[in-house]
């Protein structure tokens, strides 16, 4: 498949060109998230450190986060337990950043979803922080999650609904859960719609704040970005929660 045809796969390039780049950028990453993981989207740290009681502090625990980006995210997680972190992209530029960030106990591919693949029962965690979207067919795509696993190994999933994928009644009737069930794998939810909400309006009010840093860096363009990725936190929580909806899923092989 050409990347280019791939959903945001060229705003992704420009993405992480500037991520690397700009120091306005960083400074807003640990202002509204705690840490820079160099991310177009919606987990913090108190996201993030969910997944921490899951890494076993074995010398051989091995992650992959699909969608990994420049890797940053995998960094804070191998500062934080010395596992072996393994991460996939479509962006060729995340991948040259991540290989050149970490290059100790760790692998980088360029590669898609629903393409890329791994031998079975490779990896004790896999992580998805909002890239299941990105699947042709979810089912299909846990059932290769699935097989990539280690015997008891765990899905760690960040998932929103209401922008990519429509919002559905409640937790249980998401198509992650639907794929989840239909590849018998059981599953634990958190909904965390009220704490995406809260960081919203964190984030905005970072990007306000240093506002004029994008501009001297002539990186305008992503400050309104910024902006508009965060207008529903001019409005209530009760309007929001209607239209918006974010969980986070562990499932067990």
């Amino acid at each position: 498949m050409e990347k280019e045809n791939l959903l945001f796969y060229n705003e992704y390039e420009e993405f992480y060109e500037m991520a690397e780049k700009s120091t306005a950028f960083q400074i807003f990453c640990y202002d509204a998230f705690g840490q820079d993981f160099s991310q177009d989207g919606f987990s913090d740290t108190s996201q993030i450190d969910m997944i921490l009681p899951y890494i076993s502090t074995k010398e051989d625990f091995h992650i992959l986060d699909i969608g990994c980006g420049n890797g940053k995210m995998l960094g804070y997680l191998q500062k934080k337990t010395g596992a072996f972190i393994h991460g996939f992209d479509y962006s060729q530029k995340a991948i040259a950043n991540a290989r050149a960030l970490f290059t100790e106990r760790a692998d980088f591919k360029e590669g898609i979803i629903g393409e890329i693949d791994y031998p079975n029962n490779s990896f004790d965690m896999v992580v998805s922080m909002d890239t299941m979207y990105f699947a042709k067919d979810m089912s299909v795509f846990v059932a290769q999650i699935k097989r990539w696993l280690k015997p008891d190994g765990i899905l760690f999933a960040g998932y929103q609904e209401g922008e990519l994928v429509p919002r559905t009644l409640n937790e249980h009737t998401t198509e992650l859960a639907k794929a989840l069930k239909n590849n018998k794998m059981e599953y634990d939810v958190k909904n965390i719609t009220k704490q995406t909400y809260e960081l919203l309006k964190t984030k905005r009010e970072a990007a306000i704040i240093h506002k004029a840093e994008f501009e001297n860096e002539k990186h305008m363009k992503w400050f309104d970005i910024l902006m508009m990725q965060t207008t529903w936190s001019e409005k209530s929580y009760q309007h929001f929660k209607k239209e918006m909806a974010r969980y986070i899923y562990t499932a067990r092989k």
